[in-house]
């Protein structure tokens, strides 16, 4: 796409890759921005082709610095704003993928910045990240997911302090506290990504969206009623086997 601040990359190898291309803004999130990021997530939801999903920023500063504040209060109307979300839920689209999502995250993680990651299944961070919700400190919340998305991974308390206070965290406390999954030296981030992401692609598609469906599905269940749901699938998959 032209003039676009999000490129999106799909080789031969079964891995998509979305890369936010805006560094000398720190990958601040523009509507333009949100509007291409849900174009090129529903392109890799849809193409048998594309087994894993990364998503990256470019520049040696910030995975993102969270959404352009310069676009704050331009929309044409708060209605208009919220239909134009509804229509093109890019965090929902990411939370319903069937293929397994890795965000590689470095630099400063603030605001949408994670509120992003937070939806993908994975989160790998360079020892030099900064997580971030400084969304308080501005007068407004963290609402594309922050509050319901953060005492979700993180422990509550945690979680609390992170959206009350906007006050950042590091690396290794991000890790400590679930956040983020695996902190490698910078120079490293790429190719651990590159790895983990060859390593899911390996495994059957289909295997894969029954595991996220499974997980996603049983979180707002009774753990009885998501026992029973996973019981029906492992013989739904295996009566699948058998007739191979």
């Amino acid at each position: 796409m032209t003039d676009s601040f999000v490129d999106y990359d799909k080789p031969l190898d079964g891995i998509a890759r979305i890369t936010l291309n805006r560094p000398e803004a720190l990958n601040a999130i523009n509507m333009s921005m949100r509007d291409d990021l849900w174009t090129f997530v529903q392109s890799a939801s849809i193409d048998p082709d594309v087994r894993v999903l990364i998503v990256r920023g470019e520049g040696p500063r910030a995975f993102s610095a969270g959404a352009d504040i310069s676009e704050f209060g331009t929309a044409p109307s708060l209605h208009e704003s919220r239909e134009a979300r509804r229509q093109r839920d890019l965090w929902a689209l990411l939370e319903n993928l069937p293929i397994p999502t890795i965000a590689a995250l470095h630099g400063f993680c603030f605001g949408a910045g994670i509120e992003l990651p937070l939806y993908c299944d994975l989160r790998i961070a360079a020892a030099d990240t900064r997580i971030g919700l400084p969304e308080v400190t501005l007068g407004y919340i963290p609402s594309a997911g922050g509050t319901q998305m953060m005492p979700r991974i993180a422990p509550p308390g945690a979680a609390k302090g992170l959206i009350l206070s906007g006050d950042p965290i590091n690396a290794d406390r991000a890790f400590a506290w679930g956040i983020v999954h695996r902190v490698v030296p910078l120079d490293e981030l790429d190719t651990t990504v590159e790895a983990i992401a060859q390593r899911l692609a390996e495994v059957d598609p289909e295997r894969t969206a029954e595991l996220k469906r499974s997980i996603r599905r049983g979180l707002d269940l009774p753990m009885s009623a998501a026992i029973r749901q996973d019981a029906q699938t492992a013989r739904r998959l295996a009566n699948r086997l058998s007739d191979c």
